[in-house]
């Protein structure tokens, strides 16, 4: 077992580290070690090549493998070798391509985004946002990063006083209860999680906000019968959750809400080629999700005579953003002790610390694309704007 585990591990040469097993010490690569890893058990080959992924996640998650020093350090050296690990797609088949049917997706929705508000108010900012923040300044604070998002996002918009705006998986609703206060807007959120739409109703109530704003349990694919109308449309951090089969029917559900001429800005996870995603990934934290590329995003939308006006890229951001997270998760691990067992813990550290390497390691980036609905002659002609 050992002999396998090391001559395993030895594909893993572009940055040199040390393995602790079994009371012995092995250097894989050449120089100078950069990180340490202890298995203080050993992992089955059966394991291994399965899944790479999911057999050196569950050894963390277990306290079977340990990182001495700086997690997010041995991360951003290792996971950059994503392409040399092990995925035996057949034996993964209903974890990798798992059901797009609404009552499979609420439930996959509802497993990550219903943890509880309690535990999400920990570690991310006052503005409750879940996504990639926008370091304007080098030392803009999170809360900082977040609200400058929001209002970036705002700004491409080209919002104007009594327009509508629909926020398609509006999380805790900051975006919206920012576009009713400063551009008067009139908008509609929608989410499957029934934690974060009793929140942003309660958010609406303290902020007065009645006559402006709503969120509703609702899934994408209801908004054509749904018979609202909108001249706005966002989706930060969404399609990610709609699985590669719909990602034409999603556009298609946009479209059919968007006046012509409306602006539709989609911020969402992407990779540079279409991949299945990462078992580990799918099993804990984001059942179903599948990372959609940026080419086939712009393809479904050119079916729907949506004209891409900005595509911009803000993967470093998202890895800046993903680092507070994890600092901050980490400043209140006593508090988050009360709510979770230590497996589930280790496992969050692993997922916040393990995706900011990927995103540093530009495994995954972060786009925003600004389309118009049609031809939109009076949309401003430099992102200045």
């Amino acid at each position: 077992m050992e002999n396998f585990m090391i001559s395993f591990l030895k594909k893993f040469t572009d940055y040199p580290f040390t393995v602790k097993l079994e009371g012995k010490e092995y250097q894989i690569g050449e120089g100078k070690p950069e990180f340490t890893v202890h298995f203080k058990n050993p992992i089955s080959k059966t394991a291994l090549l399965t899944s790479t992924s999911l057999a050196l996640g569950e050894a963390y998650m277990n306290g079977d493998l340990e990182i001495e020093g700086d997690l997010y350090y041995a991360l951003d050296h290792f996971l950059g070798q994503l392409g040399k690990f092990s995925t035996n797609e057949s034996a993964l088949k209903k974890l990798m391509h798992s059901s797009v049917s609404k009552k499979n997706q609420q439930k996959e929705v509802t497993s990550h985004y219903d943890i509880g508000n309690d535990f999400y108010k920990l570690w991310l900012d006052e503005t409750m946002s879940y996504s990639c923040g926008y370091f304007k300044n080098p030392d803009d604070s999170l809360y900082q990063a977040q609200v400058n998002k929001v209002d970036y996002i705002l700004q491409k918009l080209n919002l104007k006083e009594g327009m509508t705006l629909l926020d398609i998986g509006c999380g805790w609703g900051y975006l919206l209860i920012e576009a009713a206060k400063k551009y008067k807007i009139k908008g509609v959120g929608i989410t499957l999680s029934h934690e974060q739409c009793s929140e942003f109703n309660h958010r609406i109530e303290q902020e007065g906000l009645q006559d402006y704003l709503k969120a509703e349990i609702m899934d994408y694919r209801d908004l054509p019968k749904s018979g609202y109308s909108f001249d706005r449309v966002v989706s930060v951090g969404m399609v990610e959750h709609v699985g590669r089969p719909n990602y034409q029917l999603f556009i298609n559900c946009v479209s059919q809400v968007l006046k012509d001429g409306g602006v539709f800005l989609l911020h969402f996870i992407s990779a540079l080629k279409e991949h299945a995603g990462d078992p580990w990934i799918k099993k804990y934290i984001f059942p179903g999700g599948t990372v959609p590329s940026l080419r086939e995003m712009v393809s479904c939308m050119a079916e729907d005579n949506f004209h891409i006006m900005d595509v911009e890229n803000l993967r470093l951001h998202y890895n800046k953003t993903l680092l507070c997270w994890a600092d901050n998760f980490h400043k209140q691990m006593e508090e988050e002790k009360k709510l979770f067992d230590e497996r589930f813990l280790r496992m969050w550290d692993l997922y916040l610390n393990a995706c900011a390497a990927t995103f540093h390691n530009g495994i995954i980036d972060i786009h925003q694309v600004l389309a118009t609905k049609g031809i939109n002659n009076d949309f401003p002609m430099v992102r200045w704007y």
